[in-house]
C-alpha cells in the first residue's frame, strides 16, 4: 500500500492534476503582474504594505477563481457538487496560495531589515519566472515525446510568459 492507500484518499484524477496546475499557472502570472508593478514604485513602499497588497490579490483572485469554478459546476451539473468535489474546489485554490510563500519570506526579510523592499521584489519575479518554468517543465516531463520536441515546448512556454511580463510591464508603464 502506498501513502495515499493507507491515508484513505484517492490519487487525484488526471482532471484534478490539470485544474491544480491551471490555478498555480494563472496565480503564478497574477502574483507576478501585482510584484513587477510594485517594484516600479519599491521606494514609495514598505515591505509590509508590499506584501498586504500581494496577499489580498492573490487571495481575492483565488476567491474569484473558487466562485467561477462553483458557478460553472451549478451551470453543468445542475446541483451542488458533491462533498468530495468541494473538497478538491477547495483544496486547488488553498494550494494556489504556495505561490506567495517565498515572496511573502522575502518581503519579512526586508521588513526586518536584510536588505530593501526593492531587492526582495526583484528576487520575488526571479522567484516567480522559476516558479512557471518549473511548472512548465513539470506539466511536459511525461509527455511521451523526443526531447527536442519537449525542449521547443518549454521554449514556447518561456517565450509566452515573457510576452505576458512584457505586456504587464508595458500596461504598468501607459
Amino acid at each position: 500500500m502506498n501513502a495515499t492507500e493507507l491515508s484513505g484518499q484517492r490519487e487525484p484524477s488526471a482532471r484534478q492534476r490539470a485544474e491544480s496546475l491551471k490555478e498555480r499557472v494563472y496565480i503564478s502570472f497574477t502574483s507576478l503582474a501585482v510584484v513587477l508593478a510594485l517594484r516600479s514604485h519599491a521606494d514609495e513602499t514598505t515591505p509590509g504594505a508590499a506584501a498586504a497588497t500581494l496577499s489580498i490579490v492573490v487571495v481575492g483572485s483565488l476567491l474569484g477563481i473558487f466562485v467561477a469554478d462553483l458557478l460553472s459546476h451549478l451551470t453543468v451539473h445542475a446541483k451542488l457538487p458533491s462533498g468530495p468535489e468541494l473538497h478538491h474546489m477547495i483544496a486547488v485554490s488553498t494550494e494556489a496560495l504556495s505561490v506567495l510563500v517565498t515572496p511573502l519570506l522575502l518581503l519579512a526579510a526586508a521588513g526586518l531589515g536584510l536588505w530593501s523592499t526593492l531587492v526582495a521584489l526583484q528576487w520575488s519575479v526571479a522567484i516567480l519566472v522559476i516558479t512557471l518554468f518549473v511548472i512548465g517543465y513539470l506539466a511536459i516531463r511525461r509527455l511521451k515525446l523526443p526531447a527536442h520536441h519537449k525542449a521547443v515546448i518549454v521554449f514556447a512556454e518561456v517565450l509566452l510568459s515573457l510576452l505576458v511580463i512584457g505586456l504587464e510591464l508595458l500596461a504598468h508603464n501607459l
